[in-house]
């Protein structure tokens, strides 16, 4: 019986992950790019503070998915390695980023028939797709092959809850995802939105408060009635330059649940950030339902 191949695991810049937790699990990244004030750069290529900065100052900014290309030329460096990839790709209900990993996965097919290419779309973003990305990580370490680990993201993607809040919604009208009538009456009302993303991996309103800390505690609220079933949780926060409210959210989570979860904080990177401006909150766990 023939060697089972060694597998990386790939996933896009949108993952939202610390440099520290990528360095520690080797996941292999693939730079998304982003404009800002009509200059095209790679995701993290930009420091993030001062990517905030601009965005307060009034920078236009845009994104751009993953291309085909991209995507061939990094699977093709990995397989030439003597290794399977496994790419766990951006939500298809935000990004045309997994379709472009599949174009590449079938250009590739016939040139290397011996090696394995997985695509799986996480229906997740930020890091809620990075905790998923760890987790399956986590699975890889305990000797989980690549199919099984395959099956592994596909069963329990939807178990990957998101929550989010915004402090000013002009970004997200901007990107068309709430009406101007809507983000001028939450600018004069102080309302802030919260967030998801559903099990078609589209970002959702569930549900508004008044007031910034209001909106951070109803995050943790949330978060307490949904991750009934996972006793030691790992809680992933990503924020848009706003240190002090993901430390809030983090040790008010910790109180809510009543023992030390690890937490991984992160920033929201540019091509995420982009759509979602300056004081995103966003917080990520695992629990029986979206």
């Amino acid at each position: 019986m023939a060697n089972k191949r060694d597998y990386v695991i790939v996933t896009d810049s949108t993952c939202d992950l610390p440099v520290e937790v990528v360095a520690e699990t080797g996941v292999i990244i693939m730079k998304m790019s982003f404009e800002i004030d009509g200059k095209s750069m790679l995701d993290g290529d930009m420091d993030y503070h001062d990517f905030y900065e601009k965005m307060r100052a009034g920078a236009a900014t845009k994104t751009s998915q993953l291309t085909p290309a991209t995507c061939e030329s990094i699977f093709e460096k990995i397989i030439k390695s003597g290794r399977d990839v496994l790419c766990i790709s951006f939500s298809s209900g935000l990004s045309g980023s997994f379709n472009s990993a599949c174009i590449a996965k079938d250009n590739l097919a016939e040139k290397y028939s011996d090696a394995k290419i997985i695509c799986v779309d996480s229906l997740c973003a930020s890091t809620g797709q990075g905790l998923l990305v760890y987790k399956a990580w986590e699975q890889k370490k305990a000797g989980m092959d690549i199919d099984a680990l395959a099956d592994w993201v596909e069963n329990n993607k939807l178990h990957l809850c998101h929550l989010f809040t915004v402090d000013d919604l002009k970004y997200l009208h901007r990107g068309g995802r709430i009406s101007k009538a809507t983000a001028v009456a939450g600018a004069i009302l102080g309302i802030k939105p919260i967030l998801h993303v559903d099990d078609e991996g589209r970002l959702v309103a569930i549900g508004k408060v008044r007031g910034r800390k209001q909106s951070l505690i109803k995050l943790v609220d949330l978060m307490a009635e949904r991750v009934a079933g996972y006793k030691n949780p790992v809680l992933g926060i990503s924020h848009g330059d706003c240190w002090g409210d993901a430390d809030f959210v983090a040790d008010l989570a910790q109180k809510k649940l009543g023992h030390s979860a690890k937490v991984i904080i992160a920033y929201t990177g540019t091509v995420i950030g982009a759509h979602s401006g300056p004081g995103t909150l966003a917080f990520f766990f695992m629990g029986e339902k979206r």
